[in-house]
């Protein structure tokens, strides 16, 4: 079974100024709403060490691996819930330049396995997180380029 969940938001300044803030993981504890720590490094094949938040308060950590990584267009990782198969989930942010030095950020997430028709209380707080984090961001960016 498989499930996708698409967010998207635009935001007043350069992919680059936005890739800038969305790479810098140890200070997603400043901004991020439901990433509220995050560890390693930004790389293919890279594992990350992900602290989540849902907008309903439970607790979780992730340990995604990172599969593409291009600076200021993509950024892709993918999880396991305990094995292979049961319920995995790849996180995409796609960054794409717009009119007037502003940015396009696609996020979502593609789920699959076993587990997932079973989910749906679990998506809709993810959904509900995504669009949290993406206002979150434009925040700190639009804040960043302001102040310069």
């Amino acid at each position: 079974m498989r499930r996708n969940i698409t967010t998207e938001i635009i935001i007043d300044a350069t992919p680059e100024e936005v890739w800038k803030v969305l790479a810098d993981l140890p200070r997603y504890c400043v901004w991020n709403p439901s990433i509220q720590q995050a560890e390693g490094v930004i790389a293919p094949g890279e594992q990350l060490r992900l602290t989540m938040y849902t907008p309903s308060g439970k607790r979780t950590v992730l340990r995604p691996r990172v599969g593409v990584c291009v600076p200021a267009a993509e950024l892709r990782w993918t999880g396991h819930c305990l094995v292979r198969g049961l319920f995995d989930g790849e996180r995409i942010f796609r960054l794409s330049e717009g009119p007037r030095r502003t940015t396009r950020l696609v996020h979502g997430e593609r789920f699959r396995g076993l587990l997932v028709p079973f989910a749906g209380g679990l998506l809709a707080d993810t959904a509900r997180s995504f669009t949290a984090m993406n206002e979150a961001l434009r925040t700190r960016v639009e804040a960043a380029r302001a102040a310069s």
